[in-house]
């Protein structure tokens, strides 16, 4: 666990996109589709700032590593809620593995957010709500990186 963490995710990618189409846990059907990220380091390599592009959204997400905690925050935002900053995910990597939890509210309900990334050379992010208190978790959205 250190700064560093993230620096697997430095630079250009095209990302292919599996989502569920509505609101997570309240629908089933999944959609497919590409897009283009890209991702640099800020504050001397404690934070990471990545924007993502899709054909009718664009996305950032602002990554923050505290060393008195030893954790990450994630911070989320996109063109579908403007002016609107998500709350952090909080959590950490173990070896390859980083698993981040946090709380919002999705089409009107309670949610805890679980974001998994896999770093490494292909790396992939899932996304997975739960509306129990983190009894049982959906994944909603996985997204595989590829270098473009």
């Amino acid at each position: 666990m250190s700064a560093n963490d993230f620096d697997f995710l430095h630079g250009q990618w095209r990302v292919a996109n599996r989502k569920i189409a509505d609101i997570p846990g309240r629908g089933t059907e999944w959609v497919e589709f590409e897009a283009r990220a890209e991702a640099r380091p800020l504050l001397g390599g404690a934070a990471i700032i990545d924007s993502i592009f899709a054909d009718d959204w664009e996305g950032m997400t602002l990554r923050q590593y505290d060393p008195a905690g030893d954790v990450w925050r994630i911070w989320w935002a996109s063109t579908r809620a403007p002016g609107e900053l998500d709350p952090p995910l909080e959590g950490r990597f173990d070896g390859e593995h980083g698993v981040f939890f946090g709380d919002d509210v999705v089409g009107g309900h309670e949610v805890k957010l679980r974001f998994d990334w896999t770093a490494g050379a292909d790396p992939v992010w899932q996304q997975q709500f739960s509306y129990d208190g983190g009894e049982t978790w959906e994944t909603n959205w996985v997204m595989r990186f590829t270098r473009a």
